[in-house]
């Protein structure tokens, strides 16, 4: 049985299996990124609630894997050469599964590349836009006044998700018939968007005709419903 004690964040979250990898996440965004790829590939693994409304990100233990304090992060037991390994940043988990596994990541070079880009694009642009304009529409900035950074991250966010619409016009996935882990990352972002944030309107999603279409063949992956809520918040 592998020893992950020498990951302190085990002492606060300690592995019932430590056999298996073990993720230390919350069914957000970036969280449900890892845990649908997870679902997905079928990798044995152990999820654990980290209660970002009790700042438990920033406590020393969480901090000790992800220096970040965001969600998620993961301790592979089996990692390269056989050693632990523990990783934080969602885009950076979902190419490592990818490649332990070799699912969900075209093996051509240049498909590769591609699909990297695109987790890419999702990591720089979709998921800070649309978490901004998610804090600005639904939660604390809806009480401000100036609605100028709303106006301003809205404008981004419609921009960047008609980067998409254009991206799906006569393809099924991101990557054309081939599901990926360009799209794992977008589907939980797009989802927020127009349902937990109800920030559709601003973006004119109604307008839209073919990420809607993406959208609904994405939940309806059953690695992707089950996904989604996972770690299950508590009752």
């Amino acid at each position: 049985m592998s020893d992950l004690s020498a990951f302190p964040i085990t002492s606060k979250w300690p592995a019932k299996d430590p056999s298996v990898l073990q993720l230390y996440s919350t069914p957000t965004p970036n969280g449900v990124k890892v845990s649908i790829m997870l679902e997905e590939i079928g990798l044995p693994y152990e999820p654990h609630f980290i209660n970002i409304g009790e700042n438990e990100t920033w406590g020393p233990e969480y901090l000790s894997l992800n220096p970040n304090g965001k969600i998620p992060a993961i301790i592979d037991p089996d990692g390269p050469g056989g050693k632990p390994l523990g990783l934080f940043e969602s885009g950076a988990i979902l190419l490592y599964l990818a490649e332990k596994t070799g699912k969900l990541l075209p093996a051509d070079p240049a498909k590769r590349y591609e699909t990297i880009q695109w987790v890419f694009f999702q990591m720089a642009g979709l998921g800070p836009m649309f978490g901004q304009l998610g804090f600005f529409h639904k939660f604390a900035g809806k009480d401000y006044e100036d609605k100028r950074p709303r106006d301003r991250y809205a404008k981004e966010s419609h921009r960047i998700i008609r980067v998409l619409e254009t991206r799906f016009e006569g393809r099924e996935w991101i990557m054309g018939d081939e599901y990926t882990i360009a799209d794992i990352s977008m589907l939980g972002w797009v989802r927020n968007l127009i349902g937990f944030y109800g920030a559709g309107e601003l973006v004119e999603y109604d307008q839209l005709k073919n990420v809607p279409k993406w959208l609904e063949r994405g939940l309806a992956r059953p690695a992707v419903s089950r996904g989604l809520d996972i770690p299950k918040r508590p009752a």
